[in-house]
């Protein structure tokens, strides 16, 4: 069964690079032929992927519900026309593409220290795609380095990712011990670092932009700002209360509200702009068909269609397969021997050698595996290694540094990725794998490289 779901796993993912405009369909026939599998073997119960006792379901609930909630928030929020001023603004006070551009996957980094990965996307993307239309530059590139730079800065706080919270569990981190850690830079600085070594990769992924121009500004008007506050107010909201379940006592509350509260929030605030844009709807609005003619249409209706318009089914349930399809990948074994190897290597060779082999190993598995089973289960491994003190941190430094960075390897290697590719197939543009590699294959290196020396000067030696 291991081979077989093994050979399975590997034939999907050449199918979703070879194929990516049909992705859904192939994780989809794969997830379900795995469950069959699983299911008939006895290794996974058929039911399992969907709801289980507890919060250990294969499908992420929590970024399910993020996704779609913030889809609405930020569908609305383009909407009401606000990225494209927020462009145009940008556009007048940074007359060079590639400095804006920049700014924009910098500032996704920052953000996604603080906010989850996939939300800090669905947020700027818009603004986004508003630059590269105005500015003629290629939104693919755009989009692509915003959501490699949101993956880049989710370890460096306990908030910005769910496997730092695994690893403050296990090593009994708070908020601040990602900054400062036994009188020593935690891994707060090999992040940032790595974001910094990154920007020369940015300018160079952007360089044909780096260009002044001048574009004739426009009077734009933002229709409501309903939908900006709620987006604004959201972060705000993901900030807060993030870092307050972190301060709640263990407990059946603190673990479901750490499971699902950034869901939860997210889909409460969609729900809010939702509810905002029907009642404020015109009864009757004026349309433009395809045959050029313009009709008049029931508002309502209109705003039903947008609403729904706003969410990208195809992504949803691309993440929902591969979610079922990587439970089904954990269930049999797979990741576990992954772990087991490390551990070999750990009592046969030397500290350097296992630190190296945990950090590029690390990036290379997560960029087809979901690093939080990979990380959950690879930190037991470490703690059963026998090591203490500054040698054990080093090694969970090394594996939270290496397993959060690999999904920028790949499309599929992490949830922003998806979304945003998602994004761009929506606004009508083929993304091919390539696009991909280009920029996520040297930003990862470069990112890796700088964390994995910063932390080995620091905590190694």
């Amino acid at each position: 069964m291991k081979i077989f779901i093994l050979i399975l796993f590997v034939l999907t993912y050449v199918g979703i690079i070879a194929f990516s405009k049909y992705k859904p369909h192939i994780t989809g026939v794969a997830a379900l032929i795995a469950l069959i599998a699983c299911a008939i073997d006895g290794c996974m119960r058929w039911y399992e992927p969907f709801f289980m006792p507890g919060f250990s379901s294969a499908i992420n609930y929590n970024v399910v519900m993020m996704l779609v909630g913030i889809m609405i928030t930020v569908g609305l929020f383009s909407e009401s026309k606000m990225p494209n001023k927020i462009a145009d603004k940008l556009i007048s006070k940074i007359p060079n593409a590639m400095w804006i551009l920049v700014l924009l996957s910098v500032l996704s980094g920052i953000i996604s220290a603080f906010v989850d990965n996939v939300a800090t996307v669905l947020m700027l993307a818009p603004v986004g795609l508003a630059v590269a239309k105005k500015t003629g530059v290629n939104p693919i590139p755009v989009l692509i380095s915003i959501a490699v730079s949101s993956n880049l800065q989710g370890a460096a706080t306990l908030v910005g990712d769910t496997t730092s919270v695994m690893l403050a569990g296990e090593l009994g981190l708070n908020f601040m011990d990602f900054f400062f850690y036994n009188g020593k830079m935690s891994i707060f600085w090999a992040v940032e670092l790595g974001m910094i070594l990154t920007i020369p990769v940015l300018i160079f992924i952007f360089r044909k932009s780096n260009k002044k121009f001048k574009v004739e500004s426009e009077d734009i008007k933002v229709t409501t700002l309903f939908p900006t506050f709620m987006l604004v107010l959201n972060i705000l909201c993901l900030v807060f209360c993030s870092t307050i379940v972190e301060a709640l006592p263990v407990g059946f509350i603190k673990d479901f509200l750490g499971e699902y509260i950034n869901g939860l929030l997210c889909l409460i605030f969609g729900i809010i702009t939702m509810i905002h844009h029907l009642i404020t709807a015109k009864k009757t609005v004026e349309v433009t068909n395809e045959d050029g003619t313009v009709s008049t249409v029931s508002g309502k209706k209109e705003a039903w269609k947008t609403i729904f318009g706003t969410i990208d089914y195809t992504t949803v349930l691309f993440l929902i397969f591969l979610f079922v399809l990587i439970r089904a990948v954990d269930r049999v074994g797979i990741i576990a021997d992954i772990a087991n190897f490390f551990g070999w290597v750990g009592q046969e060779g030397s500290i350097f050698l296992l630190y190296t082999l945990i950090v590029f190993g690390s990036v290379l598995i997560s960029a087809f595996i979901d690093n939080i089973p990979y990380v959950a289960t690879m930190l037991p491994i470490i703690a059963a290694l026998g090591y203490e003190g500054k040698v054990f941190t080093l090694l969970c430094f090394g594996l939270l540094c290496g397993a959060t960075l690999g999904g920028n390897i790949t499309p599929v290697g992490a949830s922003a990725n998806v979304v945003a590719i998602g994004m761009l197939n929506k606004e009508g543009y083929n993304v091919k794998s390539s696009d991909f590699f280009k920029i996520g294959i040297p930003f990862t290196l470069v990112a890796v490289l700088g964390g994995y020396l910063f932390i080995y000067l620091v905590w190694g030696i």
